[in-house]
């Protein structure tokens, strides 16, 4: 069960950090380059080590850690926003140097916290884009993080939400330009969560995904956390947060994960 988006903001820090202590969540990625960042690091600190740390690597908000280069936006010194990111990429306009370098700059970030990165994904997907992907595992793998995120849901999940399906197909169609003939990591055997995002039915959706678990692993991306002022500067994916966190800390899903018919781990355990 890994959380995304710690360091997005000081709520969403907290609300993931409660789903750890409820039992629930057992894997995080971190965004190393917003404001809230310093909050998580704290955090982290006092979390354990039941808790699997990996990065959120993050090429589409606030500023490169690195110079950027075709990664930024000359005129703010930022990164571009997604929609232009996704373009550029298509069209063959990211520099895979820019990607790598950056991709280093933030894991040596999170590294100087004193974190043991268990697995690497990316804020927006945006790893499995064409250009991004292979510079990004092989940064992974030069720098020894085990597992990277492929981001790949069966289409057949929660159909009635359009938004979700027409994501799960952008992602599968970029990561099939992306990954042909770059190298393969470690990644887990299935991959859920874009399609229990937004609209209603968080926890009556959570709970038929863990009742048809498959054997093997199975990577469960999560979204909790505490609307603030903050979170809504940097991301349109707000009140549902608080209904995801709702829901994670229930006594209903405690005890769903008490049963016994899986095992709750992160990446670093395998």
């Amino acid at each position: 069960m890994n959380a995304d988006d710690l360091g997005l903001s000081v709520g969403v820090n907290r609300g993931i950090l409660e789903a750890h202590g409820a039992g629930v969540v057992s894997s995080v990625s971190v965004l190393v380059n917003l404001p809230a960042w310093e909050d998580a690091a704290r955090r982290l600190g006092g979390a354990g080590s039941g808790l699997g740390v990996g990065l959120h690597l993050n090429l589409t908000a606030g500023s490169p850690l690195s110079g950027g280069g075709t990664l930024r936006d000359p005129r703010t010194g930022r990164f571009r926003p997604l929609a232009a990111l996704v373009g550029r990429a298509l069209a063959g306009r990211i520099d895979p140097a820019d990607v790598a370098a950056e991709c280093a700059a933030q894991v040596a970030r999170l590294r100087e916290a004193g974190v043991a990165i268990t697995h690497l994904d990316s804020h927006r997907h945006v790893h499995v884009l064409p250009g991004v992907w292979r510079p990004v595992v092989e940064t992974a793998r030069r720098h020894g993080i085990p597992v990277v995120r492929v981001p790949l849901e069966p289409l057949g999940a929660n159909l009635g939400n359009r938004p979700a399906l027409a994501k799960k197909v952008a992602l599968a169609a970029a990561w099939r330009v992306a990954a042909r003939g770059a190298p393969a990591p470690r990644s887990a055997d299935r991959f859920f969560g874009i399609s229990l995002q937004g609209g209603t039915g968080f926890l009556p959706r959570l709970l038929a995904l863990l009742d048809r678990l498959e054997p093997g692993l199975t990577e469960l991306m999560v979204h909790p956390g505490h609307p603030d002022g903050d979170l809504a500067y940097w991301d349109r994916y707000v009140a549902p947060r608080a209904t995801e966190l709702a829901a994670l800390t229930t006594p209903v899903v405690r005890k769903r994960f008490q049963r016994g018919d899986f095992r709750l781990i992160h990446f670093g355990a395998l």
